[in-house]
């Protein structure tokens, strides 16, 4: 009796360490949803996730039956005191806008920022800075 709960109890933790070994890895995840209706009307959707410790990347699209749809890619990487992340949409006729942004722990107490922001007609905008650590 003993010697199985023993098992049982050994069994257990190797299946627990072996869990938390794959969660601090990579993860990938997907879907794609198809809806289609009368008359030729419908849409493909797909959407991942790739999830890393320091970055994670998404990718959505949409397209119609009718011809009209997007795919938006979204990525952040972060680590040292930094990170950089951002987002691109890109339409069905080539129209693309999106917005992208660092920022940079400078280890004296200040951040430096810049964002970049692309709107549909290729027209940008940007700021960028930097601040100060508030002691309190």
């Amino acid at each position: 009796m003993y010697k199985q709960l023993f098992l049982i109890a050994a069994a257990t933790a190797a299946v627990a360490s072996a869990t938390v070994a794959t969660s601090a890895e990579a993860r990938q995840r997907g879907r794609v949803v198809s809806v289609q209706g009368s008359g030729g009307r419908g849409y493909i959707k797909q959407r991942s996730v790739s999830r890393q410790p320091g970055s994670t990347s998404i990718n959505r699209s949409l397209q119609t039956n009718n011809g009209r749809g997007y795919n938006s890619n979204r990525s952040a990487n972060w680590g040292d005191g930094s990170y950089n992340g951002g987002r691109t949409t890109t339409l069905n006729d080539g129209t693309s806008f999106g917005r992208s942004t660092t920022a940079t722990n400078n280890g004296d107490g200040t951040a430096s920022y810049a964002s970049t922001r692309t709107r549909r007609d290729g027209t940008s905008t940007s700021v960028s800075g930097t601040v100060n650590r508030d002691p309190y």
